[in-house]
Protein backbone atom coordinates (compact mmCIF):
# COMPACT_ATOMS: atom_id res chain seq x y z
CA UNK A 1 0.00 0.00 0.00
CA UNK A 2 1.44 3.63 -0.86
CA UNK A 3 1.46 6.45 0.67
CA UNK A 4 -1.31 7.89 -1.48
CA UNK A 5 -3.88 4.74 -0.38
CA UNK A 6 -2.72 5.41 3.67
CA UNK A 7 -4.00 9.03 3.62
CA UNK A 8 -7.06 7.73 1.49
CA UNK A 9 -7.41 5.43 3.92
CA UNK A 10 -7.02 7.16 7.21
CA UNK A 11 -9.05 10.25 5.58
CA UNK A 12 -11.82 8.10 5.18
CA UNK A 13 -11.87 6.75 8.35
CA UNK A 14 -11.88 10.53 9.75
CA UNK A 15 -15.01 11.49 7.52
CA UNK A 16 -16.51 8.27 9.12
CA UNK A 17 -15.97 9.25 12.40
CA UNK A 18 -16.85 12.73 12.36
CA UNK A 19 -20.39 12.07 10.36
CA UNK A 20 -21.18 9.64 13.31
CA UNK A 21 -19.35 11.80 16.28
CA UNK A 22 -21.59 14.62 15.15
CA UNK A 23 -25.06 12.46 14.88
CA UNK A 24 -24.07 11.06 18.21
CA UNK A 25 -23.62 14.57 19.52
CA UNK A 26 -27.17 15.75 18.27
CA UNK A 27 -28.90 12.88 19.83
CA UNK A 28 -27.02 13.22 22.84
CA UNK A 29 -28.52 16.94 22.76
CA UNK A 30 -32.03 16.37 21.87
CA UNK A 31 -32.45 13.89 24.93
CA UNK A 32 -31.26 15.73 27.59
CA UNK A 33 -32.69 18.79 26.57
CA UNK A 34 -36.06 16.85 25.88
CA UNK A 35 -35.85 15.34 29.04
CA UNK A 36 -35.06 18.47 31.18
CA UNK A 37 -37.55 20.53 29.53
CA UNK A 38 -40.18 18.06 30.96
CA UNK A 39 -38.71 17.81 34.46
CA UNK A 40 -36.92 14.40 34.69
CA UNK A 41 -34.14 14.17 36.81
CA UNK A 42 -31.08 11.62 35.40
CA UNK A 43 -27.80 11.76 35.38
CA UNK A 44 -26.98 14.21 33.12
CA UNK A 45 -23.65 13.85 32.49
CA UNK A 46 -23.18 9.84 31.97
CA UNK A 47 -26.57 10.10 29.77
CA UNK A 48 -24.96 12.59 27.42
CA UNK A 49 -21.99 10.69 27.39
CA UNK A 50 -23.44 7.07 27.21
CA UNK A 51 -25.35 8.49 24.41
CA UNK A 52 -22.52 9.98 22.44
CA UNK A 53 -20.76 6.45 23.12
CA UNK A 54 -23.74 4.11 21.98
CA UNK A 55 -23.42 4.96 18.12
CA UNK A 56 -19.80 3.57 17.97
CA UNK A 57 -20.80 0.15 16.76
CA UNK A 58 -22.45 1.71 14.06
CA UNK A 59 -19.55 3.93 13.08
CA UNK A 60 -16.96 0.62 13.78
CA UNK A 61 -19.38 -0.95 10.74
CA UNK A 62 -19.55 1.43 8.67
CA UNK A 63 -16.50 0.72 6.41
CA UNK A 64 -17.50 -3.30 6.53
CA UNK A 65 -21.09 -1.98 5.09
CA UNK A 66 -19.01 -0.47 2.42
CA UNK A 67 -17.04 -3.10 1.15
CA UNK A 68 -20.18 -5.16 1.66
CA UNK A 69 -21.92 -2.81 -0.84
CA UNK A 70 -18.97 -2.48 -3.44
CA UNK A 71 -19.16 -6.23 -3.98
CA UNK A 72 -23.18 -6.53 -3.67
CA UNK A 73 -24.31 -3.26 -5.62
CA UNK A 74 -27.61 -2.76 -3.60
CA UNK A 75 -29.46 -1.57 -6.84
CA UNK A 76 -29.06 -5.54 -8.57
CA UNK A 77 -32.25 -6.10 -6.61
CA UNK A 78 -33.32 -9.26 -8.26
CA UNK A 79 -30.08 -10.88 -6.81
CA UNK A 80 -31.21 -13.23 -3.77
CA UNK A 81 -27.45 -13.03 -2.64
CA UNK A 82 -27.54 -9.13 -2.39
CA UNK A 83 -30.58 -9.10 -0.22
CA UNK A 84 -29.82 -11.98 2.16
CA UNK A 85 -25.82 -10.34 2.78
CA UNK A 86 -27.61 -6.97 3.13
CA UNK A 87 -30.31 -8.00 5.66
CA UNK A 88 -28.13 -10.45 7.53
CA UNK A 89 -25.15 -7.53 7.51
CA UNK A 90 -27.84 -4.67 8.93
CA UNK A 91 -29.09 -6.86 11.69
CA UNK A 92 -25.87 -8.08 12.72
CA UNK A 93 -25.13 -4.63 13.18
CA UNK A 94 -28.14 -4.19 15.06
CA UNK A 95 -28.05 -6.87 17.51
CA UNK A 96 -24.01 -5.47 18.10
CA UNK A 97 -26.01 -2.34 18.91
CA UNK A 98 -28.40 -3.03 21.16
CA UNK A 99 -25.64 -5.59 23.02
CA UNK A 100 -23.51 -2.30 23.31
CA UNK A 101 -26.09 0.16 24.61
CA UNK A 102 -27.95 -2.63 27.06
CA UNK A 103 -23.93 -2.83 28.40
CA UNK A 104 -23.52 1.19 29.05
CA UNK A 105 -27.28 0.96 30.57
CA UNK A 106 -25.85 -1.71 32.84
CA UNK A 107 -22.71 -0.64 33.76
CA UNK A 108 -23.26 3.59 33.89
CA UNK A 109 -27.29 3.62 34.48
CA UNK A 110 -27.36 7.36 32.72
CA UNK A 111 -30.89 7.44 33.68
CA UNK A 112 -29.95 6.81 37.41
CA UNK A 113 -32.86 4.82 38.47
CA UNK A 114 -32.94 3.34 41.87
CA UNK A 115 -34.19 -0.34 40.16
CA UNK A 116 -32.42 -0.60 36.87
CA UNK A 117 -33.13 -2.80 34.64
CA UNK A 118 -31.76 -5.92 33.52
CA UNK A 119 -28.95 -6.58 31.06
CA UNK A 120 -31.14 -9.31 28.95
CA UNK A 121 -34.54 -6.50 28.96
CA UNK A 122 -32.52 -3.78 27.97
CA UNK A 123 -30.91 -5.89 25.27
CA UNK A 124 -34.61 -7.37 24.30
CA UNK A 125 -36.51 -3.44 24.49
CA UNK A 126 -33.48 -1.89 22.12
CA UNK A 127 -33.34 -4.82 19.49
CA UNK A 128 -37.34 -4.82 19.74
CA UNK A 129 -37.71 -0.98 19.18
CA UNK A 130 -34.75 -0.32 16.93
CA UNK A 131 -35.17 -2.97 13.99
CA UNK A 132 -37.28 0.08 11.83
CA UNK A 133 -33.96 2.44 12.67
CA UNK A 134 -31.82 -0.07 12.05
CA UNK A 135 -32.98 -0.39 8.20
CA UNK A 136 -32.87 3.49 7.96
CA UNK A 137 -29.50 3.72 9.12
CA UNK A 138 -28.90 0.85 6.65
CA UNK A 139 -30.03 2.23 4.06
CA UNK A 140 -28.20 5.23 4.53
CA UNK A 141 -25.24 3.85 4.17
CA UNK A 142 -26.15 1.65 1.25
CA UNK A 143 -27.46 5.47 -0.23
CA UNK A 144 -24.14 7.30 0.34
CA UNK A 145 -22.27 4.42 -1.10
CA UNK A 146 -23.57 4.37 -3.98
CA UNK A 147 -23.53 7.94 -4.28
CA UNK A 148 -19.53 8.06 -3.76
CA UNK A 149 -19.10 5.06 -6.14
CA UNK A 150 -20.95 7.36 -8.76
CA UNK A 151 -18.77 10.01 -7.86
CA UNK A 152 -15.52 7.62 -8.32
CA UNK A 153 -17.12 6.20 -11.25
CA UNK A 154 -17.75 9.77 -12.95
CA UNK A 155 -14.04 10.72 -12.61
CA UNK A 156 -12.69 7.63 -13.69
CA UNK A 157 -14.51 7.87 -16.96
CA UNK A 158 -13.98 11.49 -17.39
CA UNK A 159 -10.34 11.05 -16.55
CA UNK A 160 -10.37 8.05 -19.17
CA UNK A 161 -12.18 10.24 -21.90
CA UNK A 162 -9.66 13.16 -21.32
CA UNK A 163 -6.99 11.08 -21.83
CA UNK A 164 -8.37 9.05 -24.77
CA UNK A 165 -9.20 12.80 -26.54
CA UNK A 166 -5.85 13.75 -25.52
CA UNK A 167 -4.33 10.42 -27.13
CA UNK A 168 -6.88 11.01 -30.57
CA UNK A 169 -5.88 14.41 -30.91
CA UNK A 170 -1.71 13.80 -30.34
CA UNK A 171 -2.43 10.84 -33.43
CA UNK A 172 -4.24 13.67 -35.24
CA UNK A 173 -1.35 16.06 -35.20
CA UNK A 174 0.86 13.51 -35.92
CA UNK A 175 -1.15 12.34 -38.89
CA UNK A 176 -1.16 15.98 -40.05
CA UNK A 177 3.02 16.18 -40.15
CA UNK A 178 3.04 13.07 -41.76
CA UNK A 179 0.53 14.83 -44.74
CA UNK A 180 2.70 17.89 -44.70
CA UNK A 181 5.96 16.61 -45.21
CA UNK A 182 5.96 14.31 -48.04
CA UNK A 183 4.36 16.40 -50.66
CA UNK A 184 5.29 19.88 -49.73
CA UNK A 185 9.05 18.51 -49.35
CA UNK A 186 9.36 17.30 -52.90
CA UNK A 187 7.26 20.02 -53.98
CA UNK A 188 10.29 22.50 -52.27
CA UNK A 189 13.19 20.69 -53.67
CA UNK A 190 11.91 20.92 -57.30
CA UNK A 191 11.52 24.39 -57.19
CA UNK A 192 15.35 24.42 -55.75
CA UNK A 193 16.11 22.28 -58.65
CA UNK A 194 14.61 24.60 -61.00
CA UNK A 195 16.24 28.04 -59.46
CA UNK A 196 19.09 26.36 -59.95
CA UNK A 197 18.93 25.88 -63.45
CA UNK A 198 17.82 28.99 -63.87
CA UNK A 199 20.99 30.66 -62.74
CA UNK A 200 18.99 31.90 -59.38
CA UNK A 201 21.41 30.45 -57.20
CA UNK A 202 20.48 33.57 -54.30
CA UNK A 203 17.06 32.48 -54.26
CA UNK A 204 17.62 29.21 -54.02
CA UNK A 205 20.02 29.05 -51.08
CA UNK A 206 17.34 31.71 -49.54
CA UNK A 207 14.43 28.51 -50.43
CA UNK A 208 16.84 26.05 -48.78
CA UNK A 209 17.27 28.04 -45.65
CA UNK A 210 13.37 28.64 -45.14
CA UNK A 211 13.29 25.29 -45.55
CA UNK A 212 15.28 24.25 -43.10
CA UNK A 213 13.77 26.50 -40.08
CA UNK A 214 10.32 25.37 -41.50
CA UNK A 215 11.22 21.83 -40.61
CA UNK A 216 12.65 22.51 -37.74
CA UNK A 217 9.76 24.89 -36.55
CA UNK A 218 7.74 21.24 -37.84
CA UNK A 219 10.23 19.11 -35.55
CA UNK A 220 10.48 20.87 -32.25
CA UNK A 221 7.74 20.67 -29.80
CA UNK A 222 5.94 17.67 -31.25
CA UNK A 223 4.13 16.93 -28.40
CA UNK A 224 2.26 20.60 -27.61
CA UNK A 225 -1.33 20.53 -29.05
CA UNK A 226 -1.36 24.55 -28.31
CA UNK A 227 1.15 27.22 -28.76
CA UNK A 228 1.28 31.27 -28.89
CA UNK A 229 -0.54 32.19 -31.38
CA UNK A 230 2.46 33.86 -32.57
CA UNK A 231 4.63 30.92 -32.62
CA UNK A 232 2.20 29.54 -34.94
CA UNK A 233 2.17 32.57 -37.23
CA UNK A 234 5.91 32.33 -37.60
CA UNK A 235 5.66 28.73 -38.81
CA UNK A 236 2.90 30.00 -41.21
CA UNK A 237 4.97 32.22 -42.07
CA UNK A 238 8.20 30.60 -43.21
CA UNK A 239 5.46 28.53 -44.90
CA UNK A 240 4.24 31.04 -46.80
CA UNK A 241 8.39 32.55 -47.59
CA UNK A 242 8.72 29.26 -49.35
CA UNK A 243 5.67 29.64 -51.05
CA UNK A 244 6.33 32.96 -52.08
CA UNK A 245 9.96 31.63 -53.70
CA UNK A 246 8.11 29.24 -55.51
CA UNK A 247 5.08 31.80 -57.05
CA UNK A 248 6.94 34.86 -57.23
CA UNK A 249 4.88 37.74 -57.78
CA UNK A 250 2.16 35.91 -58.00
CA UNK A 251 1.00 35.04 -54.64
CA UNK A 252 1.05 37.90 -51.92
CA UNK A 253 0.77 37.74 -48.64
CA UNK A 254 -1.02 40.01 -46.15
CA UNK A 255 -1.16 39.40 -41.75
CA UNK A 256 -3.54 41.78 -39.89
CA UNK A 257 -3.10 40.12 -36.36
CA UNK A 258 -2.86 42.96 -33.52
CA UNK A 259 -0.13 41.88 -31.11
CA UNK A 260 -2.65 41.56 -28.11
CA UNK A 261 -2.86 38.01 -29.35
CA UNK A 262 0.71 37.06 -29.83
CA UNK A 263 0.17 34.97 -26.53
CA UNK A 264 -3.48 33.67 -27.33
CA UNK A 265 -3.02 29.69 -27.41
CA UNK A 266 -4.25 28.07 -30.23
CA UNK A 267 -4.12 24.19 -32.09
CA UNK A 268 -0.53 23.54 -33.43
CA UNK A 269 -0.31 23.75 -36.79
CA UNK A 270 -3.87 24.84 -37.13
CA UNK A 271 -3.67 27.74 -39.84
CA UNK A 272 -0.58 25.70 -42.26
CA UNK A 273 -2.88 23.45 -43.50
CA UNK A 274 -5.89 25.96 -44.19
CA UNK A 275 -3.03 28.46 -46.13
CA UNK A 276 -2.05 25.67 -47.60
CA UNK A 277 -5.56 24.93 -49.25
CA UNK A 278 -5.76 28.53 -50.18
CA UNK A 279 -2.88 28.06 -52.16
CA UNK A 280 -3.61 24.93 -53.80
CA UNK A 281 -7.37 25.67 -54.46
CA UNK A 282 -7.42 29.31 -54.45
CA UNK A 283 -4.22 31.30 -56.03
CA UNK A 284 -2.73 28.16 -58.01
CA UNK A 285 -6.12 28.30 -60.19
CA UNK A 286 -5.36 31.33 -61.20
CA UNK A 287 -2.37 32.68 -63.99
CA UNK A 288 -2.23 35.77 -62.34
CA UNK A 289 -2.23 34.56 -58.87
CA UNK A 290 -3.66 36.39 -55.81
CA UNK A 291 -3.43 37.18 -52.17
CA UNK A 292 -3.58 35.28 -48.85
CA UNK A 293 -5.04 37.00 -45.87
CA UNK A 294 -4.52 36.22 -42.66
CA UNK A 295 -6.53 37.97 -39.51
CA UNK A 296 -7.30 37.81 -36.00
CA UNK A 297 -10.16 39.57 -34.16
CA UNK A 298 -12.05 38.54 -30.77
CA UNK A 299 -15.63 38.66 -29.15
CA UNK A 300 -16.73 37.93 -25.86
CA UNK A 301 -13.42 35.95 -25.10
CA UNK A 302 -13.52 34.07 -28.56
CA UNK A 303 -10.45 34.40 -30.75
CA UNK A 304 -11.16 34.41 -34.20
CA UNK A 305 -8.90 33.58 -37.06
CA UNK A 306 -9.76 33.43 -40.60
CA UNK A 307 -7.82 32.57 -43.76
CA UNK A 308 -9.04 34.48 -47.17
CA UNK A 309 -7.49 33.99 -50.74
CA UNK A 310 -8.93 35.47 -54.07
CA UNK A 311 -9.58 32.17 -55.51
CA UNK A 312 -12.67 30.73 -56.94
CA UNK A 313 -16.00 29.90 -55.62
CA UNK A 314 -16.91 27.16 -53.11
CA UNK A 315 -19.16 25.48 -56.23
CA UNK A 316 -15.78 25.55 -58.47
CA UNK A 317 -14.26 23.22 -56.10
CA UNK A 318 -13.98 19.16 -56.35
CA UNK A 319 -15.31 18.99 -52.41
CA UNK A 320 -17.33 22.12 -51.55
CA UNK A 321 -17.13 21.25 -48.00
CA UNK A 322 -13.45 21.89 -48.11
CA UNK A 323 -11.02 19.97 -50.14
CA UNK A 324 -8.08 18.05 -48.38
CA UNK A 325 -7.47 15.27 -45.47
CA UNK A 326 -6.18 18.86 -43.88
CA UNK A 327 -9.21 20.51 -43.50
CA UNK A 328 -10.89 17.38 -41.74
CA UNK A 329 -7.98 17.01 -39.55
CA UNK A 330 -8.77 20.65 -38.53
CA UNK A 331 -12.30 20.33 -38.09
CA UNK A 332 -11.59 16.77 -35.58
CA UNK A 333 -9.04 18.78 -33.59
CA UNK A 334 -10.98 21.42 -32.61
CA UNK A 335 -13.65 19.66 -32.14
CA UNK A 336 -11.94 17.51 -29.70
CA UNK A 337 -9.65 20.09 -27.69
CA UNK A 338 -12.82 22.88 -27.34
CA UNK A 339 -16.15 20.50 -28.52
CA UNK A 340 -19.10 22.71 -28.66
CA UNK A 341 -17.01 25.96 -27.83
CA UNK A 342 -15.41 26.30 -31.43
CA UNK A 343 -16.62 26.14 -34.91
CA UNK A 344 -15.09 26.05 -38.54
CA UNK A 345 -16.91 27.27 -41.22
CA UNK A 346 -15.61 27.80 -44.82
CA UNK A 347 -18.08 30.32 -47.22
CA UNK A 348 -17.74 32.18 -50.56
CA UNK A 349 -16.87 36.24 -50.04
CA UNK A 350 -18.98 38.98 -50.88
CA UNK A 351 -16.65 40.15 -53.48
CA UNK A 352 -14.94 37.35 -54.57
CA UNK A 353 -12.64 34.87 -53.12
CA UNK A 354 -13.16 32.08 -50.22
CA UNK A 355 -12.80 32.65 -45.93
CA UNK A 356 -12.09 29.99 -43.54
CA UNK A 357 -13.07 31.20 -40.10
CA UNK A 358 -12.02 29.33 -37.14
CA UNK A 359 -13.57 30.25 -33.55
CA UNK A 360 -12.21 29.35 -30.22
CA UNK A 361 -11.81 30.45 -26.62
CA UNK A 362 -9.32 32.54 -25.96
CA UNK A 363 -7.27 32.02 -23.36
CA UNK A 364 -3.40 33.24 -22.89
CA UNK A 365 -0.18 31.32 -22.28
CA UNK A 366 0.80 30.71 -18.90
CA UNK A 367 -3.56 31.10 -17.78
CA UNK A 368 -4.76 28.56 -16.44
CA UNK A 369 -8.02 27.00 -19.08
Amino acid sequence: MNASDVWRKRSGWVWIASIWLGLGLFDAMQTVLVMKSEGMHHAWVRLFLVTVVSWLPWALATPFALRLARRFPPLHLRAYATWLAHIGACLAIGIVFALWIALLYTIFNPYADANPSSFGAIFVDRLENGILSFLVLYAGILTVSYGLDSRARLATSQMEAARLSEGLSQAQLGALRRQIEPHFLFNTLNTVAGLVREGRGDDAIRLIASLSEFLRRMLADTNRQEVPLREELAFTRDYLAIQQLRFGERLEVAVDVPSEFDEARVPNLILQPIVENAIKHGIAKRARGGAIRITAWSHDETLTLTVKNDGPPLAALPNADGPGVGVANVRARLNGLYGAASSFAIDDCPHGGVEVAISLPLRRSGVPA
